[in-house]
């Protein structure tokens, strides 16, 4: 195929030619990359795309004006959790943080599940499963069969806690295989517990709820006991959920099934009771969940929807002015021909078991609603490409299915976006994210506070960014530096940053929150950075729980997988000593934060 007829059928199959980078430079996709889609996507490609037109169901508004904490949950841990966060941490941290501070949300990071034996993957955006949650956040003890257990049995399960408790109040980092291998063991105790009547007939009505979803989860998890998480390494009689082979395999294992549809449904009614807590407490939205953009290419998702997911390419992100080399996140894409074959219900279900028992779902990338950057096999991430979906269909299953949850939805789009698409979202009812340092004029200068968007999340940084402190310091250069980040010499990224530093408290003292020609130490640049955010009209003002404590390090660094602790990293102060959840109340430094959004 020579040059042009290429790239006139790219065009045709909705492959993009070139896109606008964040640096506002027109880029060309290169013709390799799109003679690798083209291959991929010619025998079903995707449906025209009609820019502009919102679908008929709008997701619900906030109830007006309100702050939240954001945190990294498995970080927040307390003097009962095994060292890992958890959905019991979660209901007193909304309760407190609602009867104390005033808060009216808490978002979570994503909690989808993750392998079924060690080693865990740390990530949790890059989960085994989007439809169903990691047991890694069970609180054992509230479980109620676990207070049926005998006595030598309660102490057995409680045996296993203890050195997982003892590393909660360390600085460590986590250890999620430590973790979930004690919790495992404490719930294969437990499950031989019978269930009463009552029991028996809510974990029968949530099996009939979830249907094909939970049986083929439980079977990905008996054959990832067997042959591993990856099910593209398996024998290839058991790569296919619907053979033969996969179903005497089930009838073989069914018991072994049962303990993770039991497992499940154990975490659906701790996630529950979460929500419900937050409420209890006064909140108007509560817990809010995060959606991650896709799974792992071998996960339960993959294997279960073979027949929607694209093998061969992966998604990530371009080049853009913090990650300069562009992103490979190792996710699979959607096929958009099989996805729009299928009505796209897949999504919708995605939709529907992440709003669930929520007050609120953070769509991350929601730029992946109309286009996904690929990344053929073998290629760099600068080498993609972006592919288009229906975004009328996407956003009418989002709209749709957070009705029925009566759940609040916020748009991570930050990064590489078209403008249509911000309109297109928010006439859907969903709203934007508004990231503190990409908020600038023109000119490059910060945007005053008045021209902030009204229907988004405003935020000072997220989990892909340095914190505020890290910024000041200097800190979020030299690390990036270290880990070999920079696609330009250092030097030229610290006068670069320091620009940008210097045009923020520039931006401060002209609000007042401080001096002119003064130089904040970390706590109070964060504070101030906190209070411009209040003075914005977004609806929603999220505050890093991490952050306002004053830790300085990311919770994830792009770019990096075992060079950085990513995900790793438990809640810590300034001076790095961990914050457990019974010593949140007595953090200043928090307390201040609040007192800057809250007024």
């Amino acid at each position: 195929m020579s040059h042009e007829e290429l790239r006139r059928h790219a065009a045709r199959l909705g492959v993009a030619l070139s896109y606008v980078n964040n640096y506002g430079r027109e880029t060309a996709v290169h013709d390799e990359t799109l003679a690798a889609i083209v291959e991929i996507l010619h025998k079903a490609p995707p449906p025209a795309d009609g820019h502009g037109n919102a679908p008929p169901v709008v997701a619900p508004a906030p109830p007006g004006r309100s702050w939240g904490l954001a945190v990294q949950l498995y970080s927040v841990r307390s003097r009962g959790s095994w060292g890992h966060g958890d959905l019991h941490d979660l209901a007193e941290l909304a309760t407190w943080a609602a009867r104390d501070l005033g808060a009216d949300f808490v978002q979570v990071n994503p909690l989808h599940a993750a392998e079924p034996l060690p080693p865990v993957s740390a990530s949790p955006y890059l989960p085994m499963s989007r439809l169903f949650t990691s047991p890694l956040y069970l609180r054992i003890e509230e479980i109620e069969e676990f207070r049926d257990l005998d006595f030598g049995a309660q102490a057995a399960v409680t045996a296993l806690s203890k050195p997982l408790r003892a590393a909660s109040t360390s600085s460590a980092l986590i250890d999620r295989d430590a973790v979930w291998t004690a919790k495992r063991a404490a719930l294969e105790v437990i499950h031989g517990v019978p269930l009463r009547p009552y029991r028996r007939t809510s974990l029968q009505a949530f099996r009939a709820g979830k249907g094909q979803a939970l049986e083929d989860w439980a079977t990905w998890c008996v054959i990832a006991e067997l042959h591993g998480p990856d099910y593209r390494a398996w024998p290839p009689p058991l790569r296919h959920p619907r053979s033969a082979e996969v179903a005497e395999l089930r009838g073989e294992m069914a018991e072994r099934a049962e303990f993770h549809i039991w497992v499940q449904w154990l975490v659906a009614e701790q996630a529950a009771a979460a929500q419900r807590a937050a409420l209890a407490a006064g909140m108007k939205i509560g817990i809010v969940h995060d959606l991650a953009v896709g799974a792992h290419p071998g996960s339960a998702d993959a294997w279960a929807g073979h027949d929607v997911f694209v093998r061969g390419v992966s998604v990530g992100a371009p080049p853009d002015a913090f990650n300069q080399n562009g992103q490979n996140w190792s996710l699979p894409p959607w096929h958009p021909g099989h996805l729009a074959a299928a009505g796209y219900q897949p999504l919708a279900d995605m939709i529907a078991g992440a709003s669930q028992d929520a007050g609120g779902l953070r769509i991350d990338h929601a730029m992946g609603l109309s286009r996904l950057w690929w990344i053929p096999e073998g290629m760099p991430p600068a080498h993609g490409a972006y592919v288009r979906y229906d975004h009328q269909a996407s956003l009418g299953a989002l709209a749709a299915e957070a009705s029925r949850a009566s759940a609040v939805v916020i748009g991570e789009d930050l990064g590489t976006v078209e403008p249509w698409l911000r309109d297109a979202l928010t006439a859907s009812g969903v709203l934007g994210t508004s990231l503190l340092w990409f908020e600038s004029g023109p000119d490059g200068t910060p945007l005053a506070p008045s021209r902030w968007r009204r229907n988004s999340l405003a935020t000072v940084s997220t989990h892909d960014m340095p914190p505020a402190g890290a910024f000041l310091t200097g800190r979020q250069v030299s690390e990036r530096a270290r880990l070999g980040l920079l696609s330009r010499p250092e030097a030229a990224e610290r006068a670069e940053a320091g620009k940008l530093v210097g045009g923020w408290l520039s931006a401060l003292a002209r609000e007042g929150l401080i001096r002119p020609g003064e130089e904040p130490g970390p706590a109070a640049f964060t504070v101030a950075l906190y209070a411009y955010l209040a003075r914005t009209p977004a609806l929603l003002v999220g505050v890093s729980l991490a952050e306002a404590a004053g830790d300085q390090r990311s919770q994830n660094m792009p770019g990096t997988t075992t060079e950085y602790p990513n995900w790793r990293l438990p809640l810590c102060d300034s001076a790095n000593a961990p914050i457990l959840l019974e010593d949140l109340p007595g953090c200043a430094a928090l307390r201040a934060v609040v007192r800057a959004v809250a007024g």
